[in-house]
């Protein structure tokens, strides 16, 4: 790897570290600031006011603010997150088990959303009026406008309800498999490594209806900017001399053309990318889907501070290392960029 890119890394990293430093701070006090009561949800609504006080003491939470606040930090640098309150486990443990499960989901809808969208929103470009182009700006519209959760209930009652081609919407595996040995985490990966095909099929199909949820979502911000990007370098002085100087069309809508538009095509993926992570919450609830975004939820409810602090903190760490792998692949697609940045 090149100093250069090394340098942007360094430099990257040094610019997210007040940044994420905010968000643990706003997090501790927005935790603490909803309604509710931990102590109260674990003692259970037939607890005394004794019994109450003496949980509240074992979770620390009789402790000021300040003082928890300076627990939680020095946790934190020890690698502790906290245990979660809703399930008794280690927040670490609970966040380590279920990201997998998320990433999968959200990795599985993102391709199936670049896929479609960028084929499509390169052909919307390259005829402008026609019905691919109105076929685009329905998807985008459609795309835009139904809410996921919305998407995910009138995908499982056509497919599953009506046409009976989806399994049952209840998690990552049929009920009557074993899950695969663990080795990633993602069951696809994990099957295939196992040789249980079985089980990756069945995988493949529990995956197929919430994947599709999140990629119909990605796949308006994506078609609209691939066509934008598209339209703007096709009308550039370089793409018609590259046409002058006899080459073929494919050569120059896929070497020239869409290698130059790529740079805000990419930013696009990694914003959808970071939006799809925030809207698996929905999904993961329609489809009894056991990754953070359910565990979150439960968090929150119960006003499990330890269980939503440490999710927020892990969005922020994986929303920084995503901007990281963008700003390095930036360099290698334009190598003018890191020298810009």
């Amino acid at each position: 790897m090149r100093s250069g890119t090394l340098t942007l890394i360094g430099r990257r990293l040094l610019q997210a570290a007040p940044a994420v430093m905010g968000i643990i701070v706003v997090t501790f006090v927005l935790t603490r600031a909803l309604p509710g009561d931990p102590a109260v949800f674990f003692a259970g609504p037939t607890a005394d006011a004794q019994s109450i006080a003496q949980i509240r003491k074992s979770l620390g939470l009789d402790k000021s603010w300040p003082e928890q606040f300076w627990i939680y930090l020095r946790d934190l640098a020890r690698g502790d997150l906290g245990k979660a309150v809703s399930t008794g486990q280690p927040v670490l443990h609970e966040l380590a088990t279920r990201l997998p499960a998320s990433l999968e989901l959200t990795l599985l809808g993102l391709l199936f959303a670049a896929a479609a969208a960028i084929p499509l929103g390169v052909l919307a470009a390259t005829r402008p009026g026609s019905w691919v182009d109105h076929l685009c700006r329905l998807l985008v519209t459609a795309g835009v406008s139904l809410p996921t959760f919305f998407t995910g209930l009138f995908l499982v009652y056509i497919f599953y309800f009506l046409l009976g081609a989806a399994p049952a919407p209840l998690g990552r595996l049929h009920i009557a498999l074993v899950e695969p040995a663990r080795v990633t985490g993602f069951f696809l990966i994990d099957s295939l490594l196992a040789r249980d095909f079985e089980v990756f099929r069945s995988a493949l199909a529990q995956l197929a209806l919430p994947a599709s949820t999140l990629g119909i979502f990605a796949l308006a911000p994506l078609a609209r900017m691939t066509r934008a990007a598209m339209l703007g370098v096709l009308s550039s002085d370089f793409i018609r001399t590259a046409r002058a100087g006899g080459l073929t069309s494919w050569t120059v809508l896929w070497v020239y053309a869409f290698r130059n538009a790529m740079l805000p095509v990419l930013t696009t993926l990694g914003m959808v990318f970071s939006f799809l992570l925030g809207a698996n919450v929905l999904v993961e609830k329609v489809f009894a889907w056991p990754g953070i975004g359910s565990f979150a939820l439960e968090a929150l409810v119960a006003s499990d501070y330890a269980a939503v602090q440490g999710f927020v903190l892990a969005m922020a760490l994986m929303y920084v290392a995503l901007n990281l792998v963008i700003d390095v692949l930036y360099t290698l697609i334009d190598p003018r960029v890191g020298v810009e940045g």
